[in-house]
């Protein structure tokens, strides 16, 4: 057993943190990684959705085809890979549902993101982890909550503010949830609805090696690693002022 695994955040492309790219390509090297999980919303789908769209944001057609084009930097890099499916990568579906198109009538995740060797499920067992994407996962400890629920180590994403690692150990076993937080910029308009709010996204990933978790957050403020200055390519450019 050799299961390194490199869990990234939502990522919600466009609408990706600059850095975050790298910052997971280094993560992955650091801690010599062998396989990748994506924790849910690679995708944003922002103007394919039941809430209204921002008129300051690209169109259904423009914001496929500008996602398709960031998810190849994605998919090069880590060409195998585990997906959890998120709420927002399977808006499509259940928006077809409201109109009764069935599931059988619409392209696979692997056909709509040119990704043939990324395996998409709702969720994965490995080493006895659990992982998921946490939808309707909540409060101050979701993974931690979830974990509890289901009496078993879990991994999720979800919850963008949520980063964090906690162990419950009992007599017969020790188990933890990590909230693995994720890899957005609240800048952009996308995130409007959250602008009000005190508590900010944290940018960080996770690596699971052989059932044992790690939580690296990721270095951005003025003067480290990762601040924005340092990378000219990131998400979409379509900042609120």
């Amino acid at each position: 057993m050799n299961n390194r695994i490199l869990c990234v955040g939502d990522l919600h492309i466009p609408f990706v943190r600059k850095g975050y790219y790298e910052f997971c390509k280094d993560i992955y090297k650091k801690y010599k990684c062998n396989q990748v999980m994506f924790m849910g919303d690679v995708v944003d789908f922002h103007s394919v959705s039941f809430h209204l769209h921002n008129p300051e944001l690209p169109n259904a057609l423009d914001e496929y085809k500008l996602s398709l084009e960031m998810l190849k930097q994605w998919s090069g890099t880590f060409p195998k890979a585990r997906v959890c499916i998120g709420n927002h990568c399977s808006r499509i579906v259940r928006l077809a549902q409201t109109v009764n198109i069935p599931s059988q009538l619409l392209r696979s995740y692997r056909e709509i993101w040119d990704t043939p060797n990324w395996d998409w499920q709702w969720n994965f067992m490995v080493d006895g982890v659990y992982y998921s994407h946490g939808i309707s996962t909540g409060a101050l400890h979701p993974a931690y909550n979830e974990m509890r629920k289901r009496a078993l180590s879990v991994v999720i994403g979800h919850n963008h503010s949520a980063a964090g690692l906690k162990y419950l150990v009992n007599p017969e076993r020790r188990m933890f949830g990590l909230d693995t937080g994720c890899g957005i910029d609240d800048r952009q308009m996308a995130f409007a609805y959250n602008q009000f709010n005190g508590i900010r996204s944290v940018i960080s990933a996770a690596v699971i090696i052989n059932g044992t978790p790690y939580l690296e957050v990721m270095p951005m403020g003025k003067g480290e690693g990762y601040e924005d200055s340092k990378f000219t390519k990131g998400g979409y450019n379509g900042k609120r002022k």
